[in-house]
């Protein structure tokens, strides 16, 4: 059968509509018929867009394409080539534009789509070309584990749905695709295992991405924002990953992971304030190991937020808390310091974040260099001025070190600011202050939700089986149920067989 056989064929055929492409979107294009004057006036003052006309036996045919998203080679390679030779394969890998989808076929052009418009007949067939550069695989510094796998996510969707679904080859994986950003129209996509997840966060979570109204995400953690459950709280509701067995053990426990084009995070949803605090590292570490780095974690938490606002309460209003002896040495290094305490605190706590901020927009070498010599001389320097004690340059190192302890990064940016609050309670109202900024974050984490979850799981509600991996982890062998927040269908990790 010749080619133009084929055409002929094939033309008096519907094709169905690309699946998973912009549906469309603006009802003034897509009541327009498709020619190719529309396509042309429509994609006006974008200069890499081409139109590439070809003589066939049977015709012409015109190339419709952006020269940016599809590669030269690869576009005679699937395109160009088959014409040229008269073989029907490209058309029969293509998909039909339907004759009055003007804004779809525009969506596809600008998604990396390769238009073949045949003259003779005035069709329009769609073929995914998209051979634009991608970062490669590499292991995160962000995340970094000296065991375990240390390949991350990258920014290119289907590679990191690829990641994920290399190491769970099972059909009862699902994903649901998602187009948001009026502008941008980025693609999303949920992740979940069918006989594992909550019917109810799933739903849940898919009816707030399809109420999300907004022209465009830069990265995913712009997502996460419009659809925590309380976005006034310093406290993230959903954790943030770029590791891919972290991805894959949260599906595993029936949770649900959004993953996101152009971004290399994802999304865990839901999560619980404990889980913030726990690294992949752990399950690969003994237990004992993994226990101890949990507690240096979770414990460090709180000391990072109440350390040097005891330092303000104790010299300001309780100096009776402190041994006689360090009491004078405190008040020895402070005889030339001409500010309260709050002030002094204040005054250190703002030069670290500065040297903090500084350090990382500036080059990797010259970041470090600045924040290792500009901490050690500004320290130095102020002491030596009067402007700080000796004690205190050494609690606030303590508490800057304390911060990084959590293994999210969102979570250390949340103790940083919580500091504050604890530090202006000290100065207001010394230890009475601090108990009340205390109060109060108990009583904020007590009524956050995650996907309308207890944040505090498994503290709230209470589930025993929880605990035996919380700040404790024990051996893997008594770890045979699934987390409380998750609610999975499943609620035994070993053996399935008995449920």
């Amino acid at each position: 059968m010749g080619f133009g056989k084929v055409l002929s064929k094939l033309l008096k055929k519907k094709a169905p509509v690309p699946t998973g492409k912009p549906q469309a979107t603006s009802k003034s294009r897509q009541s327009e018929r498709v020619s190719l004057e529309a396509i042309k006036n429509n994609l006006t003052d974008i200069a890499d867009v081409k139109y590439k006309q070809i003589k066939t036996i049977n015709g012409f045919v015109t190339l419709i394409y952006y020269e940016s998203l599809v590669d030269t080679q690869v576009l005679h390679q699937m395109v160009v080539g088959p014409i040229l030779r008269q073989q029907e394969t490209v058309i029969h890998a293509a998909e039909k534009v339907g004759e009055n989808d003007l804004n779809q076929l525009l969506d596809l052009i600008t998604t990396g789509y390769t238009i073949i418009h045949l003259h003779q007949n005035s069709t329009f067939y769609a073929l995914s070309t998209f051979s634009a550069e991608n970062r490669a695989i590499q292991q995160t510094e962000t995340e970094s584990t000296v065991i375990g796998p240390q390949d991350a996510f990258t920014e290119s969707l289907n590679t990191n749905l690829s990641l994920i679904k290399r190491r769970i080859a099972n059909p009862e994986l699902k994903n649901k695709s998602y187009e948001l950003g009026s502008e941008t129209k980025t693609k999303v996509a949920v992740l979940y295992l069918n006989n594992l997840v909550n019917r109810e966060n799933l739903d849940r979570l898919c009816k707030k991405l399809e109420e999300i109204d907004y022209d465009g995400f830069m990265d995913i953690s712009m997502l996460k924002q419009l659809i925590e459950d309380h976005p006034y709280s310093p406290f993230p509701q959903y954790n943030m990953t770029v590791r891919t067995d972290m991805a894959v053990q949260y599906l595993l426990d029936g949770r649900i992971v959004v993953v996101m084009g152009n971004s290399q995070s994802v999304i865990i949803a839901p999560t619980s304030f404990f889980e913030l605090f726990v690294s992949t590292e752990d399950y690969y570490n003994r237990w004992m190991t993994a226990t101890l780095l949990r507690s240096l974690r979770f414990f460090g938490f709180f000391i990072t937020i109440i350390l040097t606002p005891t330092y303000i309460s104790a010299l300001t209003y309780h100096p009776e808390l402190l041994p006689f002896e360090l009491l004078m040495n405190l008040q020895e290094s402070r005889d030339r310091v001409p500010f309260p305490p709050v002030i002094e605190v204040l005054f250190i706590e703002l030069v670290i974040e500065i040297l903090r901020e500084a350090g990382s927009r500036m080059p990797t070498k010259i970041g470090q260099t600045i924040g290792i010599v500009g901490g050690i001389v500004i320290g130095t320097a102020a002491v030596e001025a009067g402007l700080i004690s000796n004690m205190l340059t050494v609690l606030v190192a303590i508490s800057a070190l304390l911060s990084f302890l959590p293994s999210n990064f969102l979570m250390s940016n949340t103790s940083r600011f919580i500091r504050y609050i604890f530090i202006l309670s000290a100065g207001l109202f010394g230890l009475y202050g601090q108990m009340l900024a205390l109060a109060w974050l108990f009583i904020h984490l007590l009524n956050l939700t995650s996907l309308g979850n207890p944040y505090l799981t498994p503290v709230i509600p209470r589930k025993w089986t929880d605990l035996l991996d919380s700040v404790v982890r024990l051996p893997l062998g008594l770890l045979q149920y699934k987390k409380g927040i998750s609610r999975a269908k499943t609620k035994r990790i070993r053996p399935l067989d008995e449920e």
